[in-house]
């Protein structure tokens, strides 16, 4: 006996279609493409963007001054968003973000510096401790102390920020596309 096609089946009453359960296979693959959907997938697009010598270069400057930028604590979310709307790859940025830690604080006090020459006003304070200080037990008190001191440190950022960043990006791009002709030379 042939078996019905499926337009017969549908037209016999006698029939009926029964759901099927699903199995821990499929709630599996079902969950996997979730999870590459939401996750994995947009890691991976973050993790493999950017990989040309320009792109990698390009990276390497805008991480290297945004992590430079002299309120600290804004440097990890100041490289993921510039990293994600310029299509910089993120590995890099982000690492570059956390070398430039060591050099931090010596940055910090040349743009402080610098903002307070351009400025036209008397050298802003900087003692660390003083400032961790006021900022843990008098928030308030801490921003209208050393408000002015940060404004002056964001203003000689943005005078070598523009300098920086194509400097950075000009010395890193010829051995990153000499490293890449190698690459693919092999």
């Amino acid at each position: 006996m042939r078996p019905k096609s499926v337009s017969s089946r549908r037209k016999d009453k006698s029939i009926s279609v029964i759901p099927t359960p699903t199995t821990d296979k499929q709630k599996a693959t079902r969950r996997r493409r979730f999870w590459h959907r939401w996750l994995v997938d947009p890691v991976m697009r973050q993790i493999t963007q950017g990989v040309s010598p320009k792109k990698v270069a390009l990276s390497l400057a805008v991480g290297s001054a945004l992590a430079l930028f002299p309120i600290l604590g804004t440097t990890t979310t100041l490289c993921l968003v510039a990293g994600i709307a310029l299509g910089l790859n993120q590995p890099i940025i982000q690492g570059v973000n956390a070398l430039c830690t060591f050099v931090y604080f010596p940055f910090l006090l040349a743009f402080v510096r610098l903002g307070d020459a351009l400025a036209g006003s008397a050298r802003s304070s900087l003692d660390i401790s003083l400032m961790i200080s006021t900022f843990t037990h008098h928030p308030g008190q801490f921003f209208r102390q050393f408000g002015v001191t940060a404004l002056h440190a964001i203003l000689g950022w943005v005078v070598v920020a523009p300098v920086w960043i194509p400097l950075v990006y000009f010395i890193a791009l010829q051995p990153l596309r000499a490293t890449a002709r190698t690459i693919r030379a092999a």
